[in-house]
């Protein structure tokens, strides 16, 4: 048996750490308890099999290695799929400062911190995040980054900026004196008619974007005054998805009201994130249509906390805060009663970033089942983000996005917080490298 090894990787620029080797042979991890990502029951002593950055299969037992194969052993603990959070925003993470920053940060002030929140996020667990609004294209460069190995962090699937209207919430000079405000256009993410929500869809195409993220409705930390008025027609919100649709791209849409969640819904989007106000008229419509909720409870609750703060916020959204964030939790619980589709979702950057984990059992207070929960996080998550070939469970075929935890979580879910092993397309970031 050969042990895996691991090498510096750009210690000069990114002080990074370093990348593990791949084994000549296969990795076989030795899982005591195997929660799969699609099964309602975990499966006990199970051996993973993987040949490079993918799964070749799951078998009974403790299989022995073969000449060159490497061991993982993981028998003590939990092993699942890798966590997959679909709402993050990498590039920032909430301060008192948040404001003042936007005038002091450059585009690689930006970059520099989503690769720091980026590993971050990885060692958390989280092997796969979808981002969902950036600063001067900051993730753009991050996903590059990590692809080509200059970098560590989890898959990403990136929005880059923003769509929304003029002094919306995805309108980055809200607040801004008059001789700095100018007047942001399609390429900056700010579009009113159809003509320009067409054109801000293919701008962000041309820029490498993934998927689009629209603002539907007023936003909690913008400084504008409303959080949950609708900010879109109903022109300019069929000319976005039906303009991503001719690219492959799927839409998510930002909502707190119910009449602009009406229309997001109509227009075709893939995802409502936040949901604050949703209405029973909403929900039978997300049903319909399969529209998928991403609750992002964690966000919710921070803010809440923090408008508790003299100072945290602006005077604008101090108000905001406290009144939307305590909402979202119970919001949750009403969807998941009623059936909607639940992926999970964080917005941490406004959270702390590594704190995703606690997401989870926001979700259990909400009343979702423990299982449930993990599923939402892993083949729910993969589904909506059109992955599920690749991502989201453990099968043969998938890339070997692994990570583990010491007992049950299915019994505790608060041991997700202390992930003590991940791997990441057959590549291992944390824990034991096997022998």
């Amino acid at each position: 048996m050969q042990r895996t090894t691991c090498i510096p990787v750009l210690a000069a620029v990114l002080a990074f750490g370093c990348y593990p080797l791949h084994s000549h042979g296969r990795i076989l991890i030795h899982a005591g308890r195997l929660i799969d990502g699609y099964s309602e029951a975990p499966s006990a002593e199970r051996t993973l099999v993987i040949d490079g950055e993918r799964i070749v299969g799951v078998e009974p037992g403790f299989l022995s290695p073969g000449e060159g194969d490497s061991v993982i052993d993981l028998r003590a603990g939990t092993v699942l799929p890798g966590l997959i959070d679909m709402h993050v925003h990498l590039a920032e993470q909430l301060s008192p400062n948040r404001e003042l920053e936007r005038y002091k940060l450059n585009p690689g002030d930006y970059a520099l911190r989503a690769a720091h929140f980026a590993r971050i996020t990885l060692l958390a667990g989280f092997t796969t995040v979808r981002n969902l609004g950036d600063r001067g294209g900051s993730t753009f460069a991050l996903k590059k980054a990590i692809r080509e190995g200059y970098a560590v962090g989890p898959r990403v699937f990136t929005a880059g900026a923003g769509i929304g209207t003029t002094g919306g919430h995805a309108d980055q000079t809200n607040g801004a004196a008059r001789e700095l405000m100018g007047d942001p256009g399609p390429a900056e993410g700010v579009i009113n008619g159809p003509d320009e929500a067409r054109k801000a869809v293919r701008q962000r195409y041309k820029e490498g974007a993934d998927l689009i993220k629209i603002t539907a409705t007023g936003g909690v930390l913008s400084q504008a005054v409303s959080g949950m008025a609708p900010q879109f027609t109903h022109d300019e919100l069929r000319a976005i998805v039906e303009t991503a649709q001719d690219y492959g791209m799927k839409v998510a849409a930002h909502a707190h009201g119910a009449e602009g969640m009406k229309r997001a819904i109509l227009a075709g989007v893939d995802s409502i994130e936040h949901g604050t106000y949703m209405t029973q008229e909403v929900i039978e419509l997300m049903k319909q249509h399969g529209t998928y909720y991403v609750p992002t409870v964690s966000a919710g609750r921070f803010v809440a906390a923090k408008a508790e703060v003299d100072g945290y916020f602006t005077p604008i959204v101090r108000p905001k805060a406290a009144a939307i964030g305590p909402l979202i939790q119970a919001t949750l619980g009403r969807a998941y009663a009623s059936g909607v589709k639940i992926a999970f979702g964080t917005d941490q950057g406004v959270a702390p970033h590594g704190e995703n984990a606690l997401e989870l059992q926001y979700m259990a207070q909400a009343g979702m089942p423990p299982m449930v929960i993990i599923r939402s996080a892993t083949q729910e998550a993969a589904r909506l983000l059109g992955q599920e070939k690749e991502l989201g469970t453990l099968e043969a075929g998938k890339y070997a996005d692994v990570i583990a935890v010491e007992g049950n979580p299915l019994e505790d879910l608060s041991l997700m917080m202390h992930v003590t092993f991940v791997m990441k397309s057959g590549r291992v970031y944390k824990g034991p490298t096997g022998e």
